[in-house]
């Protein structure tokens, strides 16, 4: 027998206990709100705790909102409003002032200083905690109705509970094995929300290669990717690379994935990857020749890691048809040049990218223009909130999707505030 427990009516039931999610609850609670946190999982956070492979990229380093916006494909303005109330300097001094310092590495990602997501973890668990929201776990919602007096009654497996206010922070199909399996589409369809095709925007690649086996694991902490469709250039990416079994990953390679699917549908997809981009073609040949030249009787197969990774030397020295058992003496002319232009241009072909399994964040999702910003509040439906995730914007590696969950949290939490929210 079901047993529906709508005596209690909350001023706010917050769906979903992740990122997003927590600091919404946390934050309504703050408020003086009754707050009901609903999570399907065993306990919170289960994506969060992965994020970053465990480390948690937190944010990136863009205080000025104009910039934070610019980041995000096509510049929502409609992220103004939302991060003119609770920005990258708020999320650092909500963080730092609950005890959990951090530290600045490249392209301006900020992790805990711990290197660990628990870290992050522990502040969100001590915020809903020390606020006394009600959390409920392995708590499945199955939908959402509309009751004639306009509260929301959330529909449990075998429960249902009753909110004046609801916040759906169910994100979005990334990771389904964390929860993330798109239930708050469904329900938001239901209400009326118009829900754009949903796609993988930041997933790893896979190459047809086979040499990529090879050389899994190993990191760059500076490569180029160049993108080519049927051998015409198409866009490029620097920063970090990650060779894995099955092709490439890393933060470069992951914001050009949303771009490489759309050109997968055209033609053949072809990459070059340039593992030294410090050294113009000129420059390289030179430092080659050096590096050659400075211990004249040693194998290149012992020399060239003087150049790169030593787990790569063997598959460039094959891939630009070398003697890896050549003494540097013996190399010719046309075997350096050969070596230069594989090193400054690795070819590879797409195989396809991805599944959603891999997805880092999925793109797709409630249609933007539905939501009000100031808020977080549904356009179409009062005191209904829509955040993180499942909202339909492209974002880009680099802490930026966690950063949309503390402001779209801070913002949604706050109801109907639209004031800079600097309470700290």
């Amino acid at each position: 027998m079901n047993h529906q427990n709508t005596s209690t009516i909350w001023d706010v039931i917050v769906i979903g206990a992740g990122p997003a999610g927590l600091m919404a609850a946390g934050r309504a609670a703050e408020r003086g709100k009754s707050v009901l946190l609903l999570e399907k999982n065993p306990y919170i956070g289960k994506k969060l705790l992965i994020t970053g492979g465990g480390g948690c990229n937190v944010t990136n380093n863009k205080p000025e909102v104009q910039q934070l916006v610019n980041s995000y494909k096509g510049s929502p303005k409609a992220l103004y409003s939302v991060f003119s109330q609770f920005d990258v300097t708020n999320t650092l001094e909500f963080f730092h002032n609950k005890g959990m310092p951090t530290k600045l590495e490249a392209e301006g990602r900020i992790f805990p200083e711990s290197n660990k997501a628990q870290s992050v973890w522990n502040v969100l668990n001590e915020y809903i905690t020390t606020n006394k929201v009600t959390l409920k776990t392995n708590a499945v919602v199955t939908g959402i109705t509309l009751n004639e007096d306009k509260t929301f009654k959330i529909k449990l497996v075998n429960d249902a509970v009753v909110g004046k206010a609801c916040i759906v922070a169910t994100g979005g199909t990334s990771h389904p094995e964390t929860g993330s399996t798109g239930d708050g589409f469904k329900w938001l369809k239901q209400l009326g929300h118009t829900i754009n095709p949903n796609s993988f925007s930041l997933v790893p690649i896979a190459l047809k290669e086979t040499w990529v086996k090879d050389v899994s694991g190993i990191a760059l902490e500076d490569a180029v990717i160049r993108v080519y469709l049927d051998g015409k250039r198409q866009a490029h990416k620097q920063g970090k690379i990650l060779f894995t079994h099955f092709g490439l990953s890393g933060p470069a390679v992951l914001n050009l994935s949303s771009q490489i699917g759309e050109l997968l549908q055209y033609g053949n997809v072809s990459l070059e990857i340039d593992l030294l981009p410090q050294y113009d073609n000129g420059m390289l040949k030179t430092e080659l020749f050096n590096v050659l030249t400075t211990d004249i009787n040693k194998k290149i197969k012992n020399t060239l890691n003087n150049l790169i990774a030593s787990g790569l030397v063997l598959t460039v020295l094959k891939l630009a048809n070398v003697d890896t058992d050549k003494a540097n003496n013996s190399i010719t002319k046309e075997e350096r040049l050969r070596l230069a232009q594989i090193l400054k241009a690795i070819p590879a072909n797409v195989k396809h990218l991805l599944g959603a399994d891999k997805a880092i964040v999925s793109s797709g999702g409630v249609d933007i223009n539905e939501v009000d910003f100031k808020t977080m509040q549904s356009r179409l439906i009062p005191n209904l909130y829509i955040i993180g995730d499942l909202l339909d914007i492209d974002r880009p590696s680099g802490g930026y999707s966690l950063q949309l969950c503390w402001s779209m949290g801070m913002v949604s939490g706050g109801l109907f505030k639209s004031c800079k929210l600097r309470y700290f």
